[in-house]
């Protein structure tokens, strides 16, 4: 096809050059001239990726000239993008390596080997200045994330990934100790996730460093839900930047310690002295020494966000440090390890078995307190289900010396447990050990399952008050259940008995949630014993 100034359609290789110099041109400043409007690179990096400005990828039988006059085209681009990464204007340095990250996204496999280690330098230069803004900072995190994660697909390029990711090290642990937080600050561990991730090795050298910046966050209550989150993912990936079991079951039991000792501090009249005694004599049995403390060093007052209720702080700890268990029980890892159960089941246990109930035999408990943690426990409840959840995917049949004590941690906790989303999160788990156990453990959570889905699936069960007026004979039948289901008697009292059927025949999403994961359960149950 002849290069010409008409185009004939919208997949017309001969528009990519002349849209991207249009760009170029209307939306993309220079050095000269002042950056009027950052909102439209928006539009521009959508138009790049759509029509692929940028991959130089023409049908073999395209006309010479227009392969040539494509390749010009994305020379300005890159050599306009590079200059703006360089300028002293931070508005246009933030501009220009904002389009340098999508460069390293969309350009040729051929451009991106020849120019990725300069495309580094430039950036390096930002993460190390410390006069740059931080929202320099928060592009160049990104831009960097995205051309390691372009260089990981190269085939020949891991040698020289790990020594560059190597050179950022340093810089993002300063980054990650200041004081200072802000949007660079969490730009920074999506970054270190991207190396832990695809050049691990590079931190081993940093090891005790990483963890300790990562911990000290983690532990602060500086940091939002998704930056929590964020933490406990980085602080699960760092045993890989060294590659072997020891480093894994290191991790692992350090993260257990601590979540065992933020429990101490949490349930403080809400347990028995027994059980706290039992779960430290499995997390470290007598006469072996303690690992050192997680994140090496223990947290200074000015760490820690004053602002937070101490309460409130140790669920958010305990939280992210049970998320931390999940991805070490759940993400791959180069080596096999030996995983112990039995210390995570008794964490589990000792958080599901306090509903909030405040033990007469123990020291006075404030009501405000009480009532705080009675608030909390559903969603502490619901993290150690996602716990037990990995457990049982992340070992398969290895867990069958162990099953017979989440079976009846399970048992005892539906039995008790009436909100919805945890109720659900319990079918889920039984699924899972039905379908990954088979007919053997079948046999002992046949009861269970039958039982409390019958119960779930009761259409009169929507409401105990719709169930004494619609069927009052039944109330004397059902008044030994255990679990007991949402009342609107308020409502319902005031109402004529036409109300009462609305209510039944209305349930809410979440009974419905829980109906079709009784349905789930039963359904897995089924097919194990016919199979």
């Amino acid at each position: 096809m002849a290069a010409s100034d008409t185009i004939e359609n919208m997949y017309d290789v001969a528009l990519k050059p002349r849209l991207l110099r249009s760009l170029l041109k209307e939306y993309v400043p220079d050095l000269k001239h002042q950056f009027r409007n950052p909102s439209v690179l928006s539009y521009v990096v959508s138009a790049i990726k759509t029509h692929q400005l940028l991959s130089e990828s023409a049908p073999p039988e395209s006309d010479e000239k227009l392969i040539e006059n494509w390749t010009a085209a994305v020379d300005s681009w890159i050599n306009r993008v590079v200059g703006l990464a360089s300028s002293d204007t931070p508005d246009k340095c933030w501009a220009g390596i904002c389009l340098l990250g999508v460069t390293s996204q969309e350009c040729s496999r051929e451009r991106f080997i020849a120019s990725y280690a300069a495309w580094f330098n430039k950036l390096l230069v930002h993460l190390q200045s410390p006069a740059d803004s931080h929202f320099v900072k928060v592009a160049t995190c990104a831009s960097l994330s995205d051309l390691f994660t372009r260089l990981s697909g190269l085939p020949n390029a891991k040698k020289d990934g790990i020594a560059l990711s190597t050179k950022l090290i340093q810089p993002l642990l300063k980054q990650l100790n200041e004081d200072k937080f802000d949007a660079s600050w969490e730009e920074a561990i999506f970054l270190l996730c991207s190396i832990l991730d695809i050049f691990p090795s590079s931190i081993q050298r940093h090891y005790d460093g990483v963890e300790d910046a990562i911990v000290l966050r983690l532990m602060s209550g500086k940091c939002n839900p998704s930056m929590l989150k964020k933490l406990g993912y980085c602080l699960a990936l760092l045993p890989k930047s060294r590659g072997d079991e020891d480093s894994w079951v290191l991790m692992m039991q350090k993260i257990m310690l601590s979540i065992n000792i933020q429990l101490n501090d949490a349930f403080q009249g809400l347990e028995k002295e027994t059980i706290r005694t039992e779960a430290m004599r499995l997390l470290l049995p007598p006469g072996k020494d303690p690992p050192p403390p997680l994140g090496g060093q223990s947290l200074s007052r000015g760490t820690v966000d004053n602002t937070m209720r101490p309460e409130h702080l140790q669920i958010s700890r305990i939280s992210t440090l049970i998320l931390c268990c999940c991805e070490l029980l759940t993400s791959s890892y180069p080596f096999q390890v030996a995983i112990h159960v039995l210390p995570l089941i008794a964490l589990a246990k000792r958080v599901l078995m306090v509903d909030g109930s405040s033990s007469p035999s123990i020291a006075y408990m404030t009501t405000m307190k009480q009532e705080f943690f009675c608030s909390e426990l559903p969603v502490l409840h619901s993290h150690i289900l996602d716990l037990l959840t990995s457990i049982v995917k992340g070992l398969g049949s290895q867990l069958l010396p162990h099953v017979g004590s989440i079976i009846r941690l399970l048992t005892n906790y539906i039995e008790t447990s009436t909100l919805p989303e945890l109720r659900i999160k319990v079918y889920a788990i039984m699924k899972v050990l039905l379908l990954s156990l088979g007919v053997g453990i079948a046999t002992h959570l046949t009861d269970v399952i039958v039982n409390n889905s019958l119960m779930d699936l009761d259409e009169r069960g929507t409401s105990s008050v719709a169930q004494q007026n619609i069927h009052p004979e039944t109330t004397t039948k059902t008044s030994h259940k255990k679990r007991k289901h949402a009342s609107t008697s308020s409502s319902l009292d005031e109402q004529p008995d036409k109300d009462v059927f609305e209510v039944e025949v209305s349930p809410n999403m979440a009974s419905l949630s829980v109906k079709i994961a009784a349905l789930e359960a039963l359904e897995a149950l089924l097919a194990v014993k016919c199979f």
